[in-house]
């Protein structure tokens, strides 16, 4: 049976410090042992920060990617999360996809948060991003892009699950909650949302609401701590597939051209 292995990682994270927040998170993941992927939150070396002048790292020097890689390595599984990164005169809210032989993708958040100003420090990104694993092809995001559903609608079952990382604040948790599950039976696939929990240095709260949803929205994998976690589900490749020739709505869903 195909099946893919998930680990949530939700953390309350330092504020713009990243050598502290990765030494956290590496001892948070240490026993994982087997599990295919690891997701950890949206910005996770530094928080939500609308100063990327003090903290982005080069793309092309990163500390944060060369430590992925090793994470990646010595657990042998895919890891990924976002960090802010300069590259080309501007900065980006980059999500990294980093396989244990090194290989790495990224995803540049399309959708920036007006009324956190965040258009105003960061680049936005225009590709779609998906990647493959064990036979399953999962499609990148990170936060604000959940609320879009058009940019990420599954056309003709082109991915198996959908991925969100996030810093999403406790005022908007019912929001979080419910725009998962809302992707996960629209699309007919895997969601997994991944986000920290604490207090940033903006004085937000941010109560983790992590979870991994089937594609009938149920819940495989939630927490009702508030509080760092790491947990492990896991997804089925047949199953999915079995749902789709047995209720085939993505046949019938709307073309549309994106511009």
């Amino acid at each position: 049976m195909n099946e893919l292995s998930i680990t949530l990682v939700q953390a309350d994270l330092a504020w713009e410090d990243p050598k502290t927040n990765r030494d956290m998170l590496e001892d948070q993941i240490i026993d994982t042992a087997g599990t295919d992927l690891v997701v950890l939150p949206e910005m996770f070396t530094t928080g939500f920060t609308m100063a990327p002048e003090r903290v982005a790292e080069a793309s092309d020097s990163s500390e944060t990617l060369t430590w992925m890689k090793g994470i990646a390595q010595r657990h042998n599984a895919v890891i990924t999360g976002s960090i802010a990164i300069q590259s080309e005169g501007a900065y980006y809210n980059r999500l990294y996809w980093v396989t244990p032989e090194g290989e790495v993708s990224w995803y540049d958040k399309r959708h920036l948060f007006r009324m956190g100003e965040e258009g105003e420090h960061y680049q936005s990104g225009n590709q779609h991003v998906t990647v493959s694993l064990k036979g399953f092809n999962i499609r990148l995001g990170v936060c604000y892009d959940l609320r879009f559903p058009v940019w990420n609608r599954n056309v003709d079952k082109s991915y198996d699950l959908l991925l969100y990382v996030a810093s999403w604040p406790s005022a908007r948790r019912h929001a979080w909650q419910t725009l998962l599950k809302a992707r996960a039976i629209e699309n007919q696939c895997y969601v997994v949302g991944v986000n920290r929990c604490g207090t940033d240095g903006n004085g937000l709260y941010y109560t983790g609401d992590s979870m991994l949803l089937d594609f009938l929205g149920e819940e495989l994998v939630s927490e009702p701590i508030t509080a760092s976690f790491v947990r492990t589900g896991v997804i089925g490749k047949e199953v999915l597939d079995a749902y789709r020739e047995k209720f085939p709505a993505w046949k019938d869903a709307d073309s549309f051209t994106l511009e």
